[in-house]
C-alpha cells in the first residue's frame, strides 16, 4: 500500500467508517483512505479473518485502523459499532456507506414478495441506520461526508437484477434527500456508482460475459476495485467541498449522464 504522491492532504487527521470492509470495493476503499493519511473504521458482518488482515495491512503501512462488527441492517448493532469507533479512533468524518447486501438474480416472475422485501429493506436499513447513528456529531461539528456505494444498474437495469435495480435507485433518492436536509449544517452525501466490477461478488460471472461488457466500454475493460476506491476519494476529499447530492457513475464510460 503505497502513498500516492501529490495525494489528498486533507484526509489527514480524518476518522472514515467504511462498512463491508473486509473485501472488494470496501476494502479497497479503506486501504486507500488510510494511505491518504485518515484513520480507518473496517466494519464487517462475518468475514472477521479478513477484516483483521485489511487493518493489520494499514497498521504494517503505518497507518491507524480498527476492525469493528455489524450487521448494518441492525439499528443497535450500528449504534453500538459507531460508538466502538469514536472510542478507538475518535468521530466519525467520513461514512462510506458501502455494505453488500446479497439478492437472488434471477426473472421477475420468479421472485417472491420476501426476497424483493429483504432486499429492499436491507438496502436502506444499512444506509439508514448507519447515517442516524453518525449524524448527531457531524451535525454538531457542521462538517462530515457521507458517500454511499450504488450502482450503474439503478439507471439502467438488466434482466435478473430487478431487485438490486430497484434498492440501488431507492438509495440514490435517499442520498438526494439527505444532501437537501444536511446541507445547511456543511455536510456532504453523494453517490458513487460502479459499473461492472472485479470483485469476488461477481466472481460467478462467466468470463465470456465479462469480456463481452468490456468490449462494450469505452475504455475497453471492467472497473477494479481500486478504480472505485478512487472515486470515492476524490469524492470525500475537502476538493469537491461544492459537491453534493450528486450520482458519480465508475463505469469506463458504459453509463454517461
Amino acid at each position: 500500500m503505497n502513498k500516492i504522491e501529490g495525494g489528498y492532504q486533507d484526509m489527514k487527521g480524518k476518522v472514515a467508517l467504511v462498512t463491508g470492509a473486509s473485501r472488494g470495493i470496501g476494502r479497497a476503499t479503506a486501504k486507500l483512505l488510510a494511505a491518504e493519511g485518515a484513520a480507518v473504521a473496517v466494519n464487517y458482518f462475518q468475514s472477521e479473518s479478513a477484516a483483521v488482515a485489511v487493518v493489520e495491512e494499514i497498521m504494517k503501512a503505518g497507518g491507524r485502523a480498527h476492525a469493528v462488527r455489524a450487521d448494518v441492517r441492525n439499528e443497535e448493532q450500528v449504534r453500538l459499532m459507531v460508538g466502538e469507533v469514536e472510542k478507538s479512533l475518535g468521530p466519525v468524518d467520513l461514512l462510506v456507506s458501502n455494505a453488500a447486501i446479497g439478492f437472488p438474480v434471477k426473472p421477475f416472475t420468479q421472485f417472491s414478495w420476501n426476497e424483493f422485501e429483504a432486499k429492499l429493506c436491507g438496502e436502506l436499513k444499512s444506509v439508514f441506520f448507519c447515517c442516524q447513528a453518525v449524524l448527531p456529531g457531524m451535525i454538531e461539528r457542521r462538517s462530515g461526508c457521507i458517500i454511499a456505494i450504488s450502482s450503474t444498474l439503478s439507471r439502467h437495469s438488466s434482466p435478473g437484477f430487478i431487485a438490486h435495480s430497484t434498492a440501488k435507485s431507492g438509495l440514490d433518492a435517499f442520498v438526494r434527500s439527505l444532501a437537501e436536509e444536511v446541507g445547511p449544517f456543511g455536510i456532504r452525501v453523494n453517490v458513487v456508482a460502479p459499473g461492472l466490477t472485479l470483485t469476488d461478488a461477481t466472481a460467478w460471472l462467466p468470463e465470456e460475459q465479462k469480456a463481452m461488457m468490456a468490449d462494450m466500454t469505452p475504455l475497453k475493460r471492467v472497473a477494479l476495485p481500486e478504480d472505485v476506491a478512487g472515486a470515492v476519494l476524490a469524492m470525500a476529499s475537502d476538493h469537491n467541498r461544492f459537491v453534493t447530492g450528486s450520482y458519480i457513475p465508475v463505469s469506463g464510460g458504459m453509463l454517461m449522464l
